[in-house]
């Protein structure tokens, strides 16, 4: 339904946010995006990027992120979220920004809201579906970063994987890594789980059945020597691995593969700009290389799960607007029945 043009912007804080987030699954709203996508039924153009160097030296960007969900009642938005290396050195989170929903009539924005807490949120979600796809049992997950990407994915997983019994940690400053194991051990420990700080990276992913990389890092350290047989990266930082991981995998799965080949500065991008990689309706470049398995939207809709009982099987979930747009749709809509929000006049 059209809302009145020029009508106020309605507007929610990361507390309103984290309020109507409590009162939605993410999980299943990321899978019923993910198989829209699949179906065809979304809009997802390239971001726009600009990156810059800030006085001190830091690498900083913003992105903005447009998206739509098709349907009877189309979802319309757009994510802008900025970040700069050089503010964990500040004491403030490393990124920021806001999600904006448009009416599909009129095309004016009518909403406006925290993008962070909803963009580490639809993160984690998928990362809990692609988890949800395995065929065995998660009894070590390694986290690789502790910040606030580890509090989303912890809050996620931590209830749906009944077979738990460690999550090993890791950052590379190890305060972080023990800060979020005090953190969240009484939560841990209420359902069985305990938390081990590693002292390196490799010592987190070594016996663990689940690997969720959650760093900035731009060169990769995970060797295939690591990982167990049957292990599922989660690749969310998407620089972490070394390509001969992505080479040796039983399986290759993204989100988007458009979205990963055009990226230049991401891993399977760079991979498929050096012919090592290609999409699974692509021919064989000339020189042997890794074919892309297919995304997790095709494994929901034909209720296939993850080939983690061949050999390492990795997810590359690039992100896309399409989740963000529609999870702040739903946090919109929770936002009005629970009576949160305020009006901003235009």
């Amino acid at each position: 339904m059209s809302r009145q043009p020029m009508s106020d912007l309605f507007y929610l804080t990361r507390a309103d946010v984290a309020q109507a987030l409590s009162h939605i699954d993410p999980v299943a709203v990321a899978a019923d995006v993910l198989r829209a996508h699949a179906r065809g039924e979304t809009v997802v153009p390239d971001e726009g990027y600009l990156g810059w160097t800030t006085a001190d030296g830091h690498s900083a960007r913003s992105l903005n992120m447009p998206g739509l969900v098709g349907g009877q009642e189309p979802v319309v938005g757009t994510k802008i979220i900025n970040a700069s290396l050089g503010n964990t050195a500040r004491g403030i989170p490393r990124a920021d920004g806001l999600t904006f929903l448009f009416d599909p009539e009129t095309a004016h924005p009518y909403a406006m809201m925290d993008a962070a807490l909803i963009s580490a949120t639809r993160t984690a979600a998928v990362s809990a579906v692609a988890v949800g796809l395995r065929t065995r049992p998660v009894l070590r997950l390694a986290f690789l970063g502790c910040g606030a990407q580890a509090d989303a994915h912890l809050g996620l997983l931590l209830p749906r994987l009944g077979d738990l019994t460690e999550l090993a940690l890791y950052d590379q400053r190890p305060a972080a890594a023990a800060a979020f194991a005090e953190k969240h051990q009484a939560a841990a420990e209420a359902v069985g789980v305990r938390l081990t700080v590693a002292a390196t990276a490799q010592e987190a992913v070594r016996g663990s059945d689940v690997v969720v990389p959650l760093t900035t890092v731009t060169k990769g350290y995970i060797r295939a020597e690591w990982l167990l047989p049957t292990a599922t990266v989660v690749h969310v930082s998407l620089d972490d691995l070394l390509a001969e991981v992505v080479l040796g995998a039983a399986q290759v799965v993204v989100d988007d593969w458009q979205l990963v080949r055009s990226d230049p500065r991401r891993l399977l991008g760079r991979m498929y700009r050096e012919g090592l990689l290609y999409g699974q309706d692509e021919p064989e470049p000339g020189r042997p290389a890794k074919r892309v398995d297919g995304t997790l939207g095709e494994l929901l809709l034909k209720e296939t799960p993850l080939a983690d009982g061949d050999g390492v099987t990795v997810v590359n979930p690039f992100g896309m607007s399409v989740q963000d747009v529609a999870l702040a749709h739903r946090v919109f809509t929770a936002a009005t029945e629970l009576g949160i929000g305020s009006r901003l006049p235009r």
